[in-house]
């Protein structure tokens, strides 16, 4: 599944064949948290708070590029990388 992103060792990864609504998985060591793009709450799993707290601006600030790139990538089209929290 496509690595949309990644930042501070944060990595973004969209699983566009597993369950609705669109999502995307973000990982952080061993950590994980799977965030719905639509709304950007919390579907599953933690972050250390720093962390999370990145991907949450990082998602708030690409939010209609992850709509457009979870499009994507259910029509099986190219998905194409998200600029990284600078």
């Amino acid at each position: 599944m496509p690595c949309v992103s990644r930042f501070y060792g944060i990595a973004i990864f969209l699983y566009y064949r597993e369950h609705h609504p669109a999502h995307f998985h973000a990982t952080y060591g061993d950590d994980e948290v799977v965030v719905a793009i639509e709304t950007l709450a919390i579907i599953a799993g933690r972050l250390p708070a720093r962390a999370l707290g990145l991907v949450m601006e990082w998602a708030s600030l690409h939010q209609a590029e992850l709509k457009e790139a979870w499009r994507h990538a259910v029509a099986m089209e190219p998905v194409e990388p998200i600029e990284p929290l600078r």
